[in-house]
């Protein structure tokens, strides 16, 4: 009636359907710029992370700048994210920018060193690039 056929329109609702419901399984796309905690199971320094830092991390400035994304090291699924080297210790930490690693801490001493470092790594990120008009 409208040029297709009952079996064209079939294999049409057939394909919207397997679309539909392998949609969840599709690689998630990377955020323009977030931070990856690269971490271990049994990690005592990422457990001291979680315990000092963990509760408010989402509550920052820096975490409207660098959203967290836990990635086990041991899987490195990193889902499209160019990083300069492979991660070997934990935690650590890579703030990426549009899929590519704009730096990285390795390891976590205290608050005071992981604020000061995130700061100077967000601060690549929030500066406006050459050529940029702000106004």
């Amino acid at each position: 009636m409208y040029g297709m056929s009952l079996g064209k329109l079939q294999q049409t609702s057939l394909l919207a359907l397997i679309l539909l419901v392998s949609a969840p399984l599709w690689p998630v796309a990377a955020q323009a710029s977030e931070l990856l905690m690269f971490e271990r199971d049994g990690c005592v320094w990422c457990q001291r992370w979680d315990r000092e830092i963990g509760p408010v991390y989402d509550k920052t400035a820096e975490a409207r700048v660098l959203p967290l994304r836990r990635v086990n090291v041991d899987t490195q699924a990193a889902g499209g994210i160019t990083l300069a080297s492979p991660v070997r210790f934990t935690p650590t930490f890579v703030v990426v920018d549009n899929g590519r690693e704009i730096g990285r801490i390795t390891g976590y001493i205290n608050d005071d060193a992981f604020w000061g470092l995130l700061g100077a790594l967000a601060g690549k990120i929030t500066t406006p690039r050459p050529g940029t008009n702000r106004t």
